[in-house]
């Protein structure tokens, strides 16, 4: 199926099954009985809720957020039946409901154990007990207002859960199997494009199989990002999935690793230029023909197969290094043999990936007793409960919200006393606990509310003599503002904000005039839009772009500590550190990807009188930080495999350290002592305020470094291509002592595929090092337009001011 109609069905049947839970709130609130009209007395909540749990979500999402609607209820009821016993109904005036909102909304944020969702449906719930009370003062009964709150908010929830199961139930187990074999089959043909760009017919066509490649890639990482959001949603369906072991459960982490090879063959065929790629060898072609075969077929079967239970893994047909008995020597002739033999190694990898567990889209039951993991898990999850000292971060957060909504309850009451709801309800869905782009976000929200509300006035005027009518013309629009909602414009803000927007105008009843009411409510939404905009920038003054340059050098840190230790790691063949260097490099992605979510916010944000950000240069720094991490993880998988087989490759074990040793530390001079100047005038603001530093200090010109190394990462590609046939000749000697040598044949081909792969990285590496270092000086360049600019220079001072 196309994957523009897929996504095209999957989000209209996500907004039809919005239209019919809002069709259900609508029509209760309208047209039930009265009874039940005088119990339901916020019907605006009820939308407001079921927007907010229905859309894109699955039935196991609807019911987790069932229980996180009863656990807001149950918390807000007990954090306020005492405040208004005790001032009473009457008293409550607009600073005591701030004070009161902000307090309860305080308690509420601070604990970390509290879903996301439950807090928000608590923002909601607290600003209606206040601002009710002080609407409806004496007359305000405190437990028939709870129980018109707790009524309201129930509708929503319901009718949120009774529209998962029409036409059918939309189960977050299905949606998990469905997007496993989604990814099976994007990652076939992935491979099939990457086989044929290897060794094309011509260069055009093999730059047409690659840029279908990069496109089949962004889907496929969607994928994976849709299977751990739904991952979550299917505990729900399947309470015994609890009792899995948290490494046979995390589906994502095993596509992860899928990933790795397959960006690494990318990595191989997009690096050599121009193309084809030299592979003569007829049998060579037969060879991965057979394997690119064997691999579709392993992907196949995980595409039908996928199920969540034990299974048995597939057979395997043959071993890939034996069918390279005869021919693995083509594969390390030349220099420009490496990515032909990093190429073979990554399928490999990927071939002894599939073939050496289940296919990657199934779960195991650990085999551990239920009854052991019953008394586990319970008691872990009272510890976490117990955990009563919350973090800083919690702590910020918690005020962050409970400052917001005080102040835009008290502002709003004060503007207007009978719609004084909408400054609160406006912000009490919006807050989430990571950054975000304030402003962006708050953009789209102000524009959703004034399009949702323009669009209730005019139905509102065109069906005036039709009121019956009225909820006709939401069903068109509640699907267009779901459908906004994967929107880069608007997003999930805009989308909600639309929806609501219209539905609190055509949905309801005895509000008072439309456009009246229109203008009060985005008045209203504005207020709190201001407050909300306010705290955040009073708790977040740093700009994301500030960040970003942070966390840039941040991450070439890491990155610098993780070639330190594989250096580390090959000198100590024998007593080598692997789990300290996979821990880095897990600390390295993680940075990246931080990387990658603050350039994401900085792109949003604002000027004002500020720089602009650099985008495009941040991207390009971000590739090559993304595709170094890549092949970092690659590579640490090489040197584990030659460290535990070095003393069966037939080699004495001190020749074929040094050997290696020495392409390590040759590696380590040209790229170590670079990234570490680089992450040094990262670190800096400007040159400016360097200089002004340098004179607090009375550091006039410090001393150059003697060291003949420092700084010194290759500068053209022709430097590029010597160091690499100076990697070649090491390996070479490698290559030819295992040949020369007795021993197994097939650890001999597998020993010297990963000394072709360990070849390509560490070349690929340098030229990724040598981008940075020019993205970075572009960087500098921006950032001080007016100066002249010297990398090394800059780095000699950051040092002298630092020492």
């Amino acid at each position: 199926m196309n994957p523009t109609h897929l996504l095209w069905r999957v989000r209209l049947c996500s907004a039809l099954r919005t239209v019919l839970a809002c069709s259900i709130v609508g029509c209760t609130t309208l047209y039930g009985p009265e009874t039940l009209q005088r119990l339901l007395a916020y019907p605006a909540f009820s939308y407001l809720t079921t927007i907010l749990i229905v859309s894109d979500a699955t039935l196991g999402d609807t019911l987790r957020s069932f229980w996180h609607a009863i656990y807001a209820t149950i918390q807000v009821t007990i954090l306020s039946i005492p405040s208004l016993w005790l001032v009473g109904p009457a008293r409550f005036t607009n600073s005591l409901a701030a004070v009161g909102v902000a307090l309860c909304t305080f308690v509420v944020a601070l604990p970390e154990s509290t879903h996301l969702m439950s807090k928000r449906i608590a923002f909601g719930q607290i600003v209606i007990v206040y601002v009710g009370v002080v609407i409806h003062g004496a007359q305000t009964g405190i437990i028939k207002h709870l129980i018109h709150m707790a009524s309201s908010t129930a509708l929503g929830v319901v009718a949120s859960v009774l529209a998962m199961f029409f036409p059918y139930p939309r189960l977050a187990y299905n949606e998990v199997r469905k997007t496993c074999q989604l990814y099976a089959e994007t990652a076939s043909k992935r491979l099939d494009l990457l086989a044929g760009a290897f060794s094309p017919q011509d260069n055009s066509s093999a730059l047409e199989l690659v840029s279908q490649v990069k496109s089949l890639s962004a889907a496929g990482a969607k994928f994976i990002e849709s299977i751990k959001y739904n991952l979550d949603g299917l505990l729900w369906e399947r309470p015994q999935l609890r009792f899995v072991t948290a490494n046979s459960m995390d589906l994502g982490e095993k596509l992860g690793e899928m990933e790795i090879p397959i960006r690494g063959m990318e990595i191989a065929v997009t690096s050599c230029h121009p193309f084809p790629i030299g592979m003569e060898d007829e049998e060579l072609r037969n060879v991965l023909q057979s394997l690119k075969e064997q691999i579709g077929l392993n992907l196949e079967q995980a595409k039908w197969s996928v199920c969540f239970g034990a299974t048995t893994a597939p057979e395997r047909t043959g071993n890939f290094s034996d069918k390279f008995e005869q021919n693995l020597k083509t594969t390390l002739v030349t220099p420009e043999d490496f990515p032909a033999s990093f190429f073979f190694y990554c399928i490999e990898l990927l071939y002894n990936l599939l073939t050496a567990q289940n296919p990657n889209c199934v779960i195991e039951i650990d085999s551990m007793d239920y009854s052991e993991k019953q008394v586990k898990c319970p008691f872990q999850k009272t510890w976490n409960i117990l955990k009563l000292r919350p973090t800083s971060q919690q702590v910020v957060f918690a005020f962050k919200c409970s400052v917001s909504l005080g102040l835009a309850v008290l502002f709003g009451l004060i503007y207007n006393k009978e719609n004084g709801y909408w400054s609160g309800l406006t912000i009490a869905i919006s807050f989430v606990t990571r950054r975000q782009a304030t402003f962006a976000v708050a953009n789209a929200r102000a524009q959703g509310t004034a399009m949702g509300s323009v669009y209730g006035v005019l139905c509102c005027f065109i069906f005036h003599k039709h009121v019956v009518l009225r909820l006709l013309p939401l069903l068109p629009w509640i699907i267009f503002g779901s459908l906004l909602r994967h929107s880069q414009m608007y997003g999930q803000a805009g989308g909600v904000s639309a929806n609501v927007g219209a539905l609190l105008i055509l949905g309801r009843k005895d509000y008072g005039p439309p456009s009246e009411f229109a203008i009060a409510r985005i008045a209203e939404a504005t207020i709190g839009l201001i407050c909300f905009i306010t705290v955040e920038m009073l708790v977040n003054p740093v700009r994301a772009a500030t960040l970003a340059k942070t966390k840039l050098s941040t991450s070439l840190g890491a990155l610098q500590d993780c070639f330190k230790d594989i250096v580390f790691a090959k000198q100590n063949i024998c007593s080598s550190n692997f789990p300290a260097l996979r821990e880095r490099q897990n600390k390295l992605q993680s940075q990246v990807k931080e990387l990658e979510k603050l350039i994401a916010e900085a792109k949003l944000e604002p000027n004002f009188w500020f720089l602009s950000f650099h985008g495009a240069c941040y991207d390009n720094l971000l590739r090559s930080l993304s595709k170094m991490v890549d092949l970092l993880l690659i590579a640490t998988h090489t040197i584990e495999f030659l460290s535990r087989e070095s003393l069966r490759v037939g080699v004495p074990l001190e020749e074929f350290q040094e050997h290696i040793n020495d392409v390590l530390e040759h590696f380590k001079k040209e790229v170590g002592s670079t990234l570490k100047c680089l992450e040094e005038v990262t670190s800096i603001k400007s040159l400016a305020v360097l200089e002004k530093e340098l004179q607090k200090k009375n550091i006039s010109q410090p001393p150059f470094s003697t060291n003949e190394n420092a700084f010194r990462v290759p500068s053209s590609e022709e430097e590029v291509e010597n160091i690499a046939a100076s990697l070649f000749q090491h390996s070479r000697k490698v290559a030819d002592k295992i040949y020369t040598s007795d021993g197994e044949d097939k650890l001999k081909n597998e020993t010297i595929l990963c000394l072709g792969g360990l070849g390509f990285s560490i070349n690929t590496l340098m030229k990724e090092t040598m981008k940075i270092k020019n993205e970075v000086r572009e960087l500098v360049i921006w950032e001080n337009p007016s100066s002249h600019i010297d990398l090394y220079e800059i780095s000699c001072k950051v040092k002298a001011l630092h020492t």
